[in-house]
């Protein structure tokens, strides 16, 4: 779905010009990688190194973080006493993903452990009371959590008073007050000195490993039994890093790399499963966040998440198919009720919207809690305002909220508190629960807050583009070599170019929605395909420039460098 807006385009910096020629030839790569290194905060080689190596052996301390110490402490005791140990997840992929990667190795060291995974129509978002009590009762002594637990006060006291002793892991901002756990373990802490902040939930869970494992093995308990290769586990990493959008830079960057390389070896039945029914022949970013991630994530949004945990733990590839087609069944129910949700939500913005308003609130009693948040980050991409939206039931909304750059969600939530019965989340999405009869209040307490902290021109949605370049410039060779800057997404985002003064030729309409052309700059050419853009083909006959990602198109056995055009416009206008 393109948007209703026309976006601005932006350079991300100025290109320091002798840097990219040092760059480039200590590197040994093209002068347009070596700008792009620099856009990508890249300032001398030692950087650029790291960064085009990304090497497992460059992973920071674990214990720098905070807590790490009496987590791994407590938890050697468990492992080497045959202590029970329960693990509490989160009903997205990232908690999914979390939760599977704990119970997979802390029972490859040896340790007795369940897992429990709230379910989100019943339940409701973080550490469960209900199971803290079923871990106690089932003679759990140690419950960890994964991807949640940083604002659970209620439910650390609630531990303490069953015997458990409670660690927690999680990414989400911490409130000023920790719980009173065991352990709590969050890069985001303010006295955590663990330098990559911007860790998943699984993330934090696979440096929690790390520490227990090297533990473990100073204290001579793998002289009697194997000791697990945690290489083998950064499949669940990456796959959940990439589906709850962290960014991809720093220590993010090197564990996705090398669990993309992990994903492609097929070794996981679930996964491979999950790769049939979404025919997904290579896994790299876009698989996982558009094909395999969706499915993993329909059964916490629908039904019960502990399904997707099944299935990455399931060692029958017979087994792991049949759940994933339990999985890709419940998919397309979850896209019947988005798309329902969606129409519904535009229905109530076609009576109400103001566009001068800086905000969007929609509250349905019909809506279905496990999409919203999709359909919240549908309605930001059309109107570039932070936008929430509550379904209701029973008096009790369950809200979920997308955000634009410029305006951090959770402390815009913590300004609104009073009218909130909770609240959680990072600076791009956030999750709340809220009285019905609060919303309309919160409505304008959250309209007030975003005319505060936005400016009329933040509201305009921009293209940041890496830099200009020449049709010519774009050799097969050249543009293959982009590979290097892979894997893209959040923070480490696909090269974005430009080029001006274009003329197109052989202009055609695939599908009714797409346009194919060819662009001309001079007595060079490229190859373009527009994704949904058909309805623009008049705009293309005159003098134009092109914003466009580089690729390569094979066809037929033949490679050839293709342009995925982002915008276009006349000369002149940008």
């Amino acid at each position: 779905m393109h948007s209703l807006l026309r976006y601005l385009w932006d350079c991300r910096g100025e290109i320091n010009v002798a840097l990219t020629r040092t760059l480039a030839e200590k590197l040994q790569v093209s002068p347009l990688i070596a700008a792009l290194l620099q856009q990508r905060g890249i300032s001398d080689l030692d950087q650029g190194r790291l960064y085009l190596s990304s090497r497992l052996s460059a992973m920071p301390d674990p214990l720098l973080m905070a807590d790490m110490e009496p987590a791994i402490k407590r938890l050697s005791q468990a492992v080497q006493g045959g202590e029970r140990i329960a693990v509490h997840g989160d009903y997205d992929v990232d908690g999914i993903t979390a939760s599977a990667l704990l119970v997979e190795n802390l029972r490859a060291f040896g340790a007795t452990v369940d897992y429990y995974i709230p379910l989100r129509l019943v339940d409701g978002y973080g550490l469960s009371g209900e199971a803290l009590q079923r871990a106690a009762a089932s003679g759990a002594k140690v419950a960890v959590s994964v991807d949640c637990g940083v604002s659970a006060h209620e439910e650390a006291r609630q531990a303490k008073k069953l015997g458990l002793d409670l660690i927690i892991t999680d990414h989400h901002q911490p409130p000023e007050q920790l719980p009173e756990a065991l352990a709590v373990i969050n890069p985001h802490r303010t006295d955590c000195a663990f330098p990559d902040k911007g860790l998943a939930g699984v993330g934090v869970a696979f440096m929690l490993l790390v520490a227990l494992r090297s533990r473990l093995r100073q204290m001579g308990w793998f002289q009697a039994r194997p000791e697990p290769d945690l290489r083998r586990s950064l499949d669940l990493v990456a796959l959940g890093t990439i589906a709850d959008i962290a960014p991809l830079n720093g220590l993010n960057r090197i564990l996705v790399k090398a669990g993309l390389a992990v994903l492609n070896q097929g070794q996981r039945p679930g996964i491979a499963a999950l790769r049939e029914v979404a025919d997904v022949k290579e896994v790299n970013c876009g698989s996982v966040g558009f094909r395999l991630a969706p499915r993993l994530n329909a059964a916490g949004r629908l039904q019960d998440a502990a399904q997707g945990v099944d299935l990455l733990l399931e060692p029958s590839p017979v087994k792991a198919l049949e759940s994933a087609r339990q999985l890709d069944d419940c998919n397309r129910q979850r896209q019947t009720i988005e798309q329902q949700t969606l129409e519904q939500a535009l229905e109530q913005l076609a009576e109400t919207y103001d566009p001068a308003q800086r905000s969007i609130v929609l509250a349905d009693p019909e809506w279905h809690s496990g999409v919203i948040g999709i359909v919240a980050s549908r309605l930001v991409e059309r109107f570039y305002r932070p936008t929430v939206l509550i379904a209701v039931d029973n008096g009790i909304g369950k809200g979920s909220a997308r955000s634009i750059r410029g305006f951090h969600l959770y402390r815009a939530l913590h300004d609104c508190q009073q009218q909130l019965s909770g609240f959680g989340g990072h600076e791009f999405a956030a999750g709340l629960s809220i009285p019905a009869d609060h919303i309309e209040a919160f409505t304008s307490d959250f309209e007030a807050v975003a005319e505060k902290e936005l400016s009329d021109d933040q509201l305009q949605p921009r293209y940041l583009f890496d830099q200009d370049v020449l049709l010519e410039e774009l050799t097969l060779e050249t543009v293959t070599e982009l590979d290097l800057l892979a894997p893209f997404g959040m923070g480490n985002p696909q090269p974005l170019l430009v080029a001006r003064n274009l003329r197109a030729q052989q202009v055609q309409i695939l599908g009714d929605k797409h346009l194919r052309f060819t662009a001309r700059q001079g007595g060079y050419s490229q190859a373009c395909i527009a994704f949904g853009m058909a309805e623009r083909i008049d705009e293309l006959a005159g003098e134009f420039d092109l914003l466009f990602t580089p690729g390569i198109n094979e066809w037929r056995g033949r490679s050839s460098v293709q342009l995925k055009v982002k915008d276009f416009v006349a000369v002149g206008e940008v």
